[in-house]
């Protein structure tokens, strides 16, 4: 019991660095990102001056630079997700989602030892933790990767399966050709610290734990294996119970008309902040504030937003405190307000964010999705 306490405070400082790293990556990455598409915008209307090589020369380094920007983000994605350390919030998940999140963080110990095979069918969700169920993936992924002497990555393969059962479970196995176990040993593979692995090694609580998670998900684990062939470990989980959960709160009220929407930017990051700028100027006037006393003082002043797109986590004036003071000076714009998040919630950030019905736009975000919604927010003339 004390390894296990041991090893979870572990985690949790694991997980509240790996937040905090994701939230700062985040702002840079939002603006290379939006800056990356609006330059393949541009690049679009300037080609009509160019030859029609140097256009695919230009085209293909933007195409390039944003595949490399959409990695980071995958990555960062996955840290934020599997870094949570705010408790178990139990959703309906796709297990194909989480997966492959798991996947793009584990890929470096995977990528020198065996071929990964992705083998998906269509399944029902499952009620889960996803920082949890993440956990479960990740810890089987490396576990199949250490089965497999490195460089042999050709004649090795980790196979991922997702199927449904008769019974309408949903049936997650990670295949591996790796060393195998012995038969002897099976039946002690989840008990707490049993490891085939060697002294030092590892702590023989990762399957145990893991064991554990999937059990409290109302799911089970197995695991076939033959010395020499490799092993099969199973996750079987309960599909959700859709029809308990709620829809996701309405959308903001659509205007009649769309038009010129005047768009109110709070953002401590600068680059953040002119980078949306850039992205609306062309369909909306936008004003750019670094703090929520800033704003503040422009609504108290008697400037009209159609749209305030508000950071969550800044220093001095926290998006909730910027919320609260709003409340009480200009209730009429709360529903105009959308938090812009990069991740690091603190709990009271999170019970904040699960209390009101505001919408949420998650950094980094496309220019695509950014104009969508200041074009829902957009007021009659």
């Amino acid at each position: 019991m004390a390894a296990t306490l041991v090893l979870n405070d572990r985690m949790s400082a694991v997980g509240t660095l790996a937040a905090g790293v994701a939230h700062e990556i985040n702002n840079p990455l939002a603006s290379v990102m939006l800056n990356l598409e609006i330059l393949a915008e541009e690049l679009r209307v300037a080609q009509a001056g160019l030859s029609a090589e140097r256009v695919r020369e230009m085209s293909e380094v933007v195409g390039e630079a944003r595949q490399g920007a959409e990695r980071v983000r995958k990555i960062v994605s996955g840290l934020q997700t599997f870094s949570r350390t705010d408790g178990d919030r139990r959703v309906p998940l796709d297990v194909q989602a989480v997966l492959d999140l798991s996947v793009n963080l584990a890929f470096n110990e995977l990528k020198h030892r065996a071929r990964l095979v992705k083998e998906y069918s269509e399944v029902p969700q499952v009620e889960a933790d996803e920082a949890r169920l993440g956990q479960v993936f990740i810890n089987l992924l490396t576990n199949a990767a250490y089965a497999i002497p490195e460089g042999q990555a050709e004649r090795n393969e980790i196979r991922l399966v997702v199927k449904t059962a008769k019974s309408g479970e949903v049936i997650v196995e990670v295949r591996d050709t790796g060393r195998g176990i012995p038969e002897s040993l099976l039946g002690r593979i989840f008990d707490p610290f049993f490891t085939t692995k060697g002294i030092g090694e590892a702590t023989g609580l990762g399957l145990s734990i893991c064991h554990g998670i999937v059990a409290s998900f109302y799911g089970r684990m197995s695991v076939e294996s033959v010395v020499g062939k490799g092993s099969t470990f199973r996750v079987i989980l309960p599909a959700a119970a859709l029809a308990e959960h709620p829809l996701s709160l309405p959308p903001p009220p659509r205007r009649s008309k769309l038009t010129r929407a005047a768009v109110l930017v709070v953002d401590d990051d600068v680059m953040v902040g002119q980078t949306i700028r850039r992205g609306l100027a062309r369909e909306h006037d936008v004003t750019v504030v670094t703090s929520g006393k800033e704003a503040l003082t422009l609504i108290e002043e008697g400037k009209r937003f159609d749209l305030i797109l508000c950071d969550l986590m800044m220093p001095t004036m926290t998006g909730i405190d910027f919320y609260a003071e709003i409340s009480s000076i200009a209730p009429e714009v709360l529903d105009r307000i959308v938090f812009i998040t990069g991740g690091a919630f603190t709990p009271a950030a999170r019970a904040f964010m699960d209390r009101v019905p505001n919408p949420r736009l998650e950094k980094p975000f496309t220019a695509h999705s950014l104009r969508a919604l200041a074009r829902r927010f957009a007021s009659k003339p």
